[in-house]
């Protein structure tokens, strides 16, 4: 019976490790980070979309936080790693700069909900570079290193709803930074081409921003020349 009784646990032991691996990546299993900004009149413009306003007042003034994600050498992004879940009394004491920085106005992901979808489904997957506080800390001082309205506008290119060409975009930003983005797009209501989100590769330990060793995938594409959106 004890020889039964071992064979019962080695065997359990085996399908417990095989259901791990089958369920998704590890938390070791990244190369790098997409640093995702976006421009949150290109969100709210679309087709069907609805926009709740926050509970704190935020003015729509640069380009915020959409999310910080670990992805592989070909361009994937990780998710739904297994790990801790969301906590928000971890986060309390930068929720104030979260707010600002890392806003949404994706009905219902207000708030909270939009940092414990971001965390979940992407910040699960560095845990063995950041915990949960360092990795909305890292995410926010990202952000306080490139300010992409202020970049454009010195290439004369303002959200204003005029067309602009995409080479353009990429360059005033690439020159500001030193570092080639990856623009990526959606459509408004009546199915102009706008830009929407703009992505910077950043090393694995989410401080230093460095040039994508591949092109993000899963996201929009962009045409020649896109539209701007007014705040």
């Amino acid at each position: 019976m004890a020889k039964c009784g071992g064979l019962l646990l080695m065997i359990m032991l085996v399908l417990s490790l095989a259901v791990l691996t089958l369920g998704g990546h590890t938390s070791n299993d990244f190369s790098e980070f997409y640093f995702i900004q976006q421009w949150l009149p290109s969100y709210c413009n679309q087709k069907g979309t609805s926009c709740c306003y926050p509970p704190t007042e935020v003015h729509v003034t640069d380009f915020t936080i959409a999310g910080l994600w670990p992805c592989q050498n070909d361009g994937s992004a990780l998710e739904n790693c297994p790990g801790a879940t969301f906590d928000e009394t971890v986060i309390k004491p930068i929720e104030d700069m979260l707010q600002k920085e890392w806003p949404s106005f994706t009905c219902p992901q207000i708030g909270k909900k939009f940092w414990q979808h971001e965390w979940n489904k992407h910040g699960t997957c560095a845990t063995s570079v950041l915990d949960e506080m360092a990795y909305f800390h890292v995410t926010l001082n990202l952000n306080n290193k490139i300010n992409i309205i202020q970049d454009l506008a010195k290439a004369g290119i303002q959200p204003n709803n005029q067309n602009y060409s995409l080479e353009s975009i990429n360059a005033a930003i690439s020159q500001a930074t030193g570092f080639h983005p990856t623009v990526f797009c959606n459509h408004d209501a009546q199915g102009n081409n706008q830009i929407w989100q703009v992505v910077h590769c950043v090393d694995k330990t989410g401080t230093n921003f460095i040039n994508c060793s591949n092109n993000p995938k899963g996201l929009g594409n962009c045409d020649s020349t896109i539209i701007f959106p007014s705040a």
